[in-house]
Parts: structure tokens; C-alpha cells; sequence
């Protein structure tokens, strides 16, 4: 089994930051596509950013420019870098991963637990 377990949430005031992170462990032979997406209160889950293995990075068009995305491949951990955090970014964030197992033979999805971002004053 691959586990992924989010760090960092909290409450924070509009214009605030906040960096999540995310670290993958289990029986892991490589991991793909890591990404992390929200849910906010009564709407569906969203994509927020995605980082391929070869570094390559997609946002939602609402967090462009105030959040930024890293991974390090070799601790198999990704970050989120929040700043200039706005009412509308509340919502719980879940990590996600392409990982694929040791003597498995093909990728498969990971969902972390999620973790509470609040951006109130």
C-alpha cells in the first residue's frame, strides 16, 4: 500500500500564507503526477496545481500567481506554497499521486486524508 499524509493547514487571515505539505511512503517504486486539489464548503472537489516527475506544472487559473507547487522526487514529497490567501481559497486540500508499487505493473491513484485551510478575519 502507498500513503499519503498532509501537513499544514489552518486558519489564516485574507492576504495570509500557508504551505502545505504532502508525503508519500509505503511500498513505493516510483511516484508519477503529484497534485493537490480543494474542496470547498458545498461545492465539488478542484483541481488547484499538478507537478509531473520531470517538473513540469499546471494551476487553476484562480491561484496563478499566489501559489506555488514543488516536489522533491528523491523524499517523494510535494508542497504547496500559498500566499495572499483570499476567503475563497477555504476549503479542505488533498493531496494526490501516480504511484506506482513495487512489482506492480501499473500506476495507480493515491488520495491523501486532506487537510482544513480557513481563511477568515
Amino acid at each position: 500500500q502507498v500513503q499519503l499524509v498532509e501537513s499544514g493547514g489552518g486558519l489564516v487571515q485574507p492576504g495570509g500564507s500557508l504551505r502545505l505539505s504532502c508525503a508519500a511512503s509505503g511500498n513505493i517504486f516510483t511516484i508519477g503526477d503529484m497534485g493537490w486539489y480543494r474542496q470547498p464548503p458545498g461545492k465539488q472537489r478542484e483541481l488547484v496545481a499538478t507537478i509531473t516527475s520531470g517538473g513540469n506544472i499546471n494551476y487553476a487559473d484562480s491561484v496563478k500567481g499566489r501559489f506555488t507547487i514543488s516536489r522533491d522526487n528523491a523524499k517523494n514529497t510535494v508542497l504547496l506554497q500559498m500566499d495572499n490567501l483570499k476567503p475563497e481559497d477555504t476549503g479542505v486540500y488533498y493531496c494526490n499521486a501516480q504511484a506506482l508499487r513495487a512489482g506492480d505493473y501499473r500506476y495507480r491513484e493515491v488520495w491523501g486524508q486532506g487537510t482544513l485551510v480557513t481563511v477568515s478575519s
